[in-house]
């Protein structure tokens, strides 16, 4: 019942809505091995769409078969209603960005850009406003003289981008193209690309291991795990009401109690989740009232982070907590104090979420699964 729920959670609701991309269904095996297991999904037109999971959840098969780089074992994909299950890349109105720019290091960058164009054979006087035009998209009009090699790696993604847009394909398929970036460029980078997104109002596609990413970019998201998706929905909804104890634990740090841990705090045994920013260490004999949920404990490790610290708290009634608070005015040595305390915690019921699949092949430690892309 949960996986038919999830699934259905993946065609949005929106009335008359226009699907860019519907996966129906869809199977990719190789060999032995479903990479991509009964995936139904749809994207709507002019979304900025994330494909999150880790290594080996199937979300880079799923877009390497949009793109018609794979086809699938079974079922149906539809680029703007019409079935392309079977068609080659070259004939699917769709482009991808790949993480390693790809871009030929002898050409200037406008024509790298222009390459696409000439292939197609674009006559000359629009290859050239078509050019300037994709570049200013991407804020680099004055750099079309120079080389990749004269570029840094933010610029160099912005020309592979430019050489995708200047084709004006219907979706934009974006795998990874970050990862190469440090840690600031990419986060600076992540704001610019969906700029870029709304201006040019393209339905993009992502995929990303990177859950930050999926959060600050993506109108909506698709958390895969081995093959399947998990949950649709978007960045907020998917945060704050994760469907399974794996998205909980996957998307943000997470907690997951079950069983008689859980029955001591709710009254049930189902598993649910509380997330670390919401719970707070008060003094030990503070009172609580029915709103909220109590636990006492001792801190078994501190992590402090500088803007934050990480308290990980072995509750008496069994299990643990990790708690996250704000450094308002903690130093390191204060937060490292509190090591081996006992402590009090505190969070307000409505902050629990029901999961499913903790425990099995579902739970927030599952890993990838071996061959599978």
């Amino acid at each position: 019942m949960a996986e038919a729920a999830r699934i259905d959670d993946a065609r949005p609701a929106t009335a008359g809505a226009e699907r860019a991309v519907a996966l129906e269904d869809v199977v990719k095996r190789f060999g032995d091995v479903a990479a991509v297991d009964g995936v139904s999904l749809d994207i709507l037109a002019g979304e900025f769409f994330s494909l999150l999971g880790p290594s080996g959840s199937g979300k880079t098969t799923c877009l390497r078969m949009i793109a018609g780089f794979e086809q699938p074992t079974s079922g149906t994909i539809r680029l703007d209603g019409r079935d392309v299950s079977a068609l080659p890349p070259f004939a699917r109105d769709v482009n991808t960005v790949f993480q390693d720019y790809a871009l030929f290091p002898h050409m200037t960058v406008a024509e790298n850009v222009a390459y696409g164009l000439m292939v197609r054979k674009v006559p000359k006087g629009e290859r050239t406003g078509r050019i300037d035009e994709a570049l200013a998209m991407v804020r680099l009009e004055h750099l079309g003289d120079r080389k990749p090699g004269q570029l840094s790696g933010g610029q160099r993604q912005r020309v592979a981008l430019a050489r995708s847009l200047v084709l004006r394909p219907k979706v934009l398929l974006l795998d990874e193209p970050l990862g190469a970036l440090d840690l600031k460029l990419r986060q600076a980078m992540q704001i610019e690309l969906k700029e870029i997104q709304q201006d040019v109002g393209l339905t993009f596609i992502y995929v990303t291991h990177d859950q930050e990413e999926a959060l600050t970019m993506s109108d909506r998201l698709a958390v895969f795990n081995v093959g399947r998706i998990e949950q649709v929905g978007s960045p907020a909804e998917v945060y704050e009401r994760p469907a399974t104890a794996f998205v909980a634990g996957f998307i943000g740090v997470s907690n997951v109690l079950e069983g008689e841990a859980a029955a001591r705090l709710t009254g049930s045994d189902h598993a649910f989740t509380v997330r670390p920013e919401k719970i707070a260490i008060v003094p030990i004999d503070t009172e609580v009232d029915a709103s909220h949920c109590t636990a006492t404990g001792h801190v078994r490790e501190v992590v402090y982070l500088g803007a934050v610290t990480r308290y990980i708290v072995e509750l008496d009634g069994g299990g643990e907590l990790v708690v996250m608070q704000q450094n308002l005015t903690t130093s390191s040595m204060e937060a490292l104090q509190i090591r081996g305390e006992t402590v009090r915690l505190r969070w307000e019921r409505s902050n629990n979420r029901s999961v499913e699949g903790a425990g099995d092949d579902g739970s927030a430690e599952a890993g990838p699964e071996e061959g599978v892309r």
